[in-house]
């Protein structure tokens, strides 16, 4: 069978026909009643075909509800053709008050949801066993195909992918740490799932377009859909608040969070250390889904579990040392992104050069090669960067345009690399990673003054100055009071209390630890 669909999809697509019954359907008959209601009212004159179309129910639920509906005073028919598929309902007084007060309440309005022991049941089926993965080599190849070197990078996605493990990337800015994580959901085999689950009468959003991708092949019922295996970035937007699953009342659903979104697939939580909540209280927050592969949301104040069987991936330009073990433990496989080399940086380049369907001289090549080359060789000697490759092509193309060339020379490509910032700072021998670090000033209160100064000189104090049995010392954003006393404590010194007095030049903030 193929890849993509296996033998257990297909039992899956036999299993999943368009309920025809309410029974079958496993919904309330006054659940669908007032679904089908709220539409009518919604439009005031609606055809039932749109009705079949919004819902996803089947011709022979309209033809059970709609008439009880019109026997009930709610909404008349006023025309339509011999087919029950041109008929169309219109809402009357009483039909209009009573959906007011149903949508009061409940004001969702669309797909008919699934119910959340279908859901369950048929999550359970396919995530039972997923791994280990058995990945075909031309699934691999295609995979990688448009990926420039890095071998050793892709041999530890693959087996992250193979048993279903996490995975941490760092490295320094634009070697393409967020790139080859990307890659990961084409390594997995696609998955269905219900675009709205119903609990106690409440609509629950799991599908979402902006990161759910449709497979050609779709289950008879529509209710359901096949996606590939879901890849869910998120980055320093990222917050605690965010994790959760919260109420739309705009929508009536409850949105879920990147966590269950990311059933099935892959959850990247980029630039890990630049989020504005505590890296490490996001990742705690992580631990549950992560170890249990599922994830408690609270629907009117009662617990509901849902699945969260994804594959974590952490990236950062920081240091390793930013999870700590208990975190490590949930990504054990890690690759560390060094710089590409001229040649793969060069090779990226001309790649974005064809993609964009850039004509280019054949010396641009050359010429953008001696921007990375060592200075003994007649190089600009600057740090090789994927990121560059992709930016430079891109500026080449505008200039281009702008010059009104048909081609790109290397006026042109000169042009564009004076138009790079990150270049133009380099060849300005300005580390942009100085300019934009930001610290954190902490008071330390102790009666080892002499010994502590040492030791917060030796752990890469900007400044240190004294104040009556306590110093002030700034150091880097990502240092945390905790952190500071465990070093600290670990040489010897005797820390009374931290305190967090200023973080950069934001509004001034106090945390205070006291021992």
């Amino acid at each position: 069978m193929n890849y993509y669909h296996d033998y257990k999809m297909e039992k899956i697509f036999e299993a999943l026909e368009q309920p025809k019954t309410i029974e079958n359907l496993q919904l309330s008959e006054s659940f669908v009643t007032d679904l089908f209601l709220k539409i009518v009212a919604g439009f005031g004159t609606v055809k039932t075909s749109t009705i079949n179309e919004i819902t996803g129910l089947h011709w022979d639920i309209l033809e059970k509800i709609l008439p009880e509906l019109e026997k009930s005073g709610l909404c008349a028919t006023i025309g339509g053709g011999f087919l029950f598929s041109s008929v169309e309902y219109s809402i009357t007084p009483k039909g209009r008050e009573k959906a007011r007060g149903i949508n009061e309440d409940n004001p969702y309005i669309g797909m008919a949801p699934v119910s959340y022991e279908d859901y369950y049941e048929i999550m359970d089926v396919q995530m039972r066993g997923r791994y280990p993965i058995k990945i075909p080599g031309e699934v691999v190849d295609n995979t990688f195909k448009d990926v420039v070197g890095i071998a050793y990078a892709k041999e530890s996605i693959i087996e992250s992918c193979i048993i279903g493990k996490g995975i941490f990337v760092y490295g320094p800015p634009g070697t393409g740490k967020t790139f080859v994580v990307s890659k990961m959901p084409d390594l997995l085999p696609p998955l269905i799932i219900p675009k709205f689950i119903e609990f106690g009468g409440r609509i629950i959003q799991i599908y979402d377009s902006s990161f759910h991708k449709k497979c050609d092949e779709q289950p008879d019922d529509p209710r359901w859909v096949k996606i590939y295996a879901p890849f869910v970035l998120t980055g320093a937007e990222l917050s605690l608040n965010k994790l959760e699953t919260n109420y739309n009342p705009n929508k009536g659903v409850y949105e879920t969070s990147p966590i269950i979104k990311a059933n099935g697939g892959i959850l990247l939580i980029d630039d890990l250390g630049r989020q504005r909540d505590d890296h490490e209280l996001i990742l705690n927050r992580l631990i549950v889904p992560m170890e249990n592969n599922k994830d408690l949301i609270y629907v009117r104040g009662i617990p509901v579990v849902v699945h969260s069987h994804f594959i974590p991936a952490f990236s950062t330009n920081l240091d390793i040392s930013i999870m700590d073990e208990a975190h490590l433990r949930r990504a054990p496989l890690h690759i560390f992104l060094k710089n590409p080399d001229v040649e793969e940086v060069k090779e990226v380049f001309r790649r974005n050069l064809e993609q964009l369907q850039e004509d280019y001289e054949k010396d641009v090549l050359n010429r953008f090669s001696k921007v990375y080359e060592k200075l003994n060789v007649g190089g600009e000697g600057l740090e090789p960067s994927f990121a560059h490759a992709r930016d430079v092509a891109q500026i080449c193309q505008a200039v281009r345009i702008n010059k009104d060339k048909n081609i790109i020379d290397i006026e042109v490509l000169e042009e564009a690399l004076e138009k790079h910032v990150l270049i133009v700072l380099q060849r300005m021998k300005i580390d942009i990673s100085q300019i934009a670090k930001k610290t954190r000033s902490f008071r330390i209160k102790t009666p080892d003054i002499e010994e502590a100064t040492q030791a917060l000189s030796d752990f890469g104090s900007i400044v240190i100055s004294n104040e009556k049995n306590s110093l002030i010392a700034d150091l880097e954003e990502n240092i945390t009071p905790v952190v500071l006393v465990d070093y600290l404590t670990k040489r010897g010194i005797h820390v009374k209390k931290i305190e967090v007095i200023a973080e950069s030049d934001k509004e001034l903030r106090r945390t205070i630890l006291g021992w």
